[in-house]
């Protein structure tokens, strides 16, 4: 069975860190690029960060460039998302995605070129 499964949410203060994992069973992950997303109350789903498969480009939005890091290869089949200063705007529910090669700068946010979410992981910072 293909899944995607998001860990490491909590809740923090502002100004503090946490880091979550994406691991994946049925598929290895690692042949895959992958994305994060999340989705504040009552807005819409935004893209936070990418790594591409092709070259390990790194793509994030302007606003957790600096504070948050993706990354793979800690452990096999999982992806890591190390969120640094964490601000209370950053308060949300965290989804992986995946998606084949291909994706640039300028598509990477796109949702609809990503297969597989996981169930996403809260992460809540109080001011």
């Amino acid at each position: 069975q293909v899944q995607l499964m998001e860990s490491g949410g909590g809740s923090v203060q502002a100004g503090g860190s946490l880091t979550l994992s994406c691991a994946s069973t049925g598929f290895n992950l690692d042949f895959y690029s992958v994305a994060w997303f999340r989705q504040a109350p009552g807005k819409k789903r935004e893209g936070v960060s990418h790594i591409s498969v092709t070259d390990g480009s790194r793509y994030y939005a302007d606003s957790v460039k600096g504070r948050f890091t993706i990354s793979r290869g800690r452990v096999r089949n999982t992806v890591y998302l190390d969120m640094n200063d964490l601000k209370p705007k950053d308060t949300g529910v965290y989804y992986c995605a995946t998606a084949g090669d291909g994706l640039d700068g300028s598509t990477w946010t796109r949702e609809d070129e990503y297969d597989d979410w996981g169930q996403g992981t809260q992460v809540t910072v109080s001011s």
